[in-house]
């Protein structure tokens, strides 16, 4: 047995004795915080479900391949390879939709090639910025997000751009 398979109930264990010593009602106490988990949960929730229903439905109906066409003569202009371009495009709206895009892109191409390499890059240094657009501000009841989805967009082009140029630079 390892250290870190006591960390938790050492946690929990600690929180119940101190409670006890401060003669707090720590039933009362985790109620209150289920409570304000779940009004978190109401407010993120419409947010959520309509990003995760509507990548469903994109990438159902041939949107992302679509788009993907669209792009690829850009993105060889570049170098960018072109097994890379749906991940490119799914990452900022969900990571699950990535992850299966980035592990079909393995499939077909050897995890060393230069689409598996340009893959790895993208998926471990992007962020699912409309994900955690929709979340956070729903959290926080932030209507206007005002200049966070163009920063953050440019970081996505900006990491795009760079992937393919430094893997192309490191090992080709």
């Amino acid at each position: 047995m390892r250290v870190s398979d006591f960390a938790v109930p050492v946690v929990f264990v600690f929180v119940l004795v101190y409670g006890l010593f401060r003669k707090v009602d720590i039933f009362g106490e985790f109620a209150e915080g289920v409570k304000d988990g779940l009004r978190t949960v109401y407010d993120i929730f419409p947010a959520l479900f309509t990003l995760v229903m509507s990548v469903g439905m994109f990438r159902a109906s041939g949107g992302l391949d679509l788009i993907a066409a669209l792009v690829a003569p850009v993105t060889n202009f570049f170098g960018f390879p072109k097994e890379v371009v749906p991940l490119m495009l799914m990452r900022p709206f969900s990571g699950s939709g990535a992850v299966a895009i980035y592990e079909s892109i393995l499939q077909q191409n050897h995890p060393d090639s230069y689409a598996g390499r340009v893959a790895s890059v993208i998926l471990g240094s992007s962020e699912t910025t409309f994900y955690v657009i929709a979340v956070y501000f729903a959290a926080t009841k932030v209507r206007k997000t005002r200049h966070a989805l163009p920063a953050a967009m440019a970081g996505d082009v900006t990491l795009w751009i760079l992937s393919g140029l430094i893997v192309g630079l490191m090992f080709y």
